[in-house]
Parts: structure tokens; sequence; C-alpha cells
């Protein structure tokens, strides 16, 4: 990470992981800690995808990007705060027709078989949603872009594309993990209420779905970004009774 990566937000200097500091940073030595606890909790050794499938669906997208170019990373959820991977700058960025959700139901990492989770995803939807966008230095892209893989990737939840979106300092084309609609874990836009029950009660090995959307919101208002959806929920569930 550069000095001057937060030239456009030195609001987020303390508000970011640094990436040798992530628990999900995922590097080779990282993700066999983090299968190991996986694999001592009782998941058989088809929990995930293979590496060789988690590197081919990188190489897909980003097979022919090419060499000297740097790689923008659209973030709307978790990696806002802790990205994982080293990054030269950052800025504020809109995707026009998409939205921030919960629309994947999971029982791995911040979920269990006994208290399933809901893990945000991006839905094609009208209207904007409001996110960072991370610069990764064209010496390290497939670097660090593998590390990011076997986080997002793991279990082939999302539909990885580059969207085109604004910024304040002009317009980009950016990597956006955007919703996969026919992956086994999605279940949609449920309503609010049962969103908020699921995001209230789920629970894993990364602790709680409750914890993630509070830092969600916290995140959301230190950069001035407003998500109606987001607020909702996070209203309902400071309504919860017992959480």
């Amino acid at each position: 990470m550069t000095a001057d990566a937060f030239i456009h937000l030195p609001e987020l200097r303390t508000r970011v992981t640094h990436p040798e500091k992530s628990r999900l940073r995922l590097t080779p030595e990282m993700f066999a800690m983090w299968e190991q606890r996986v694999r001592e909790a009782g998941w058989p050794a088809d929990w995930r995808l293979s590496d060789e499938v988690i590197e081919a669906s990188r190489l897909a997208v980003l097979g022919d990007h090419s060499a000297g170019c740097d790689l923008w990373i659209y973030c709307y959820g978790s990696l806002m705060w802790d990205p994982g991977f080293h990054f030269a700058e950052v800025r504020l960025a809109d995707v026009e027709g998409y939205q921030r959700r919960f629309t994947l139901k999971i029982n791995l990492g911040r979920g269990s078989h006994d208290y399933p989770a809901l893990m945000l995803s991006l839905e094609p939807q009208q209207g904007r949603c409001h996110g960072l966008a991370f610069r990764i230095a064209a010496a390290s892209v497939h670097t660090e872009t593998a590390i990011l893989w076997r986080r997002e990737m793991l279990r082939g939840g999302y539909a990885p594309a580059m969207v085109p979106m604004l910024t304040p300092q002009g317009p980009i084309e950016a990597l956006a993990f955007v919703s996969n609609p026919s992956h086994p874990s999605y279940v949609g836009e449920l309503p609010l209420a049962e969103t908020a029950r699921l995001i209230a009660s789920g629970k894993g090995i990364l602790g709680t779905n409750r914890e993630y959307l509070v830092q969600l919101a916290l995140q959301l208002d230190a950069l001035g970004i407003q998500d109606p959806y987001v607020e909702q929920l996070h209203a309902e569930i400071g309504a919860t009774p017992g959480t």
C-alpha cells in the first residue's frame, strides 16, 4: 500500500484494515489455517471448489488483463473495510443499475448449519450502488487477485465481471463480484423482516452476521453514503429482541 493510497479519502486511513493485518488476506498460509478450522468443524473434503477451479475462474475473467495495466476492484461490503489485498489508491465509486442486497444464504463464515446467515451481493436493479473502488498496481494484479479470488470465489457464489462506474476523479472500469442466481446458495431478495431475522441470528467461525451489518452501516455512514436498504435493516436489527 503506497503512502498516498488515501489521498482522496484521508478519513479512511484508520477505517481500512491493512492487508498484512487482515485475517481475510488468503495467502496460501492463511488459507491453510482457515481450511484446517473448517475441516475440524466437520466439513467434508469437497466443502469448497478446488484450487484448479478457482484459478480457472480467475483466469476466465482476468487472463487477458494487459501487463502493465492497473486493476480496479469495486467494493460494496466487507471489502470496504477489510479488502485483504494491497492497493495503490482508493476512491468513492458509483455503479449504475445495481444495488447491494443480502441474497446469499450461507452456513459458513458468518453462518453455520444451526445458525445460517445472509451474505451481501450486488444485484442488477434500478438505481445506483455507492461504494469504493481500490486500485491494484499493475505489477501486483495477478498476485493480489489470486488472494482475493480464494476469499470471494471459494464456493463460486458470485459472477465476477468488469463493470463501468463513476468516481469523483473520472470514469473507470472495475472488477465487481455481482450476484450469481444459478448458485445453490442464492435465495434472492427476501422480505425485510425475514432478512433481519436471519442476520440477527446468523453466526459462524468469522463472527456474527449482525456484526457484519453493523460494520457495513458504520462504514457507509463514515463515508457519507446513504443506503436506505442497509439503514432499514440496521434499524430493524436494533429493534430485534435479544440482539
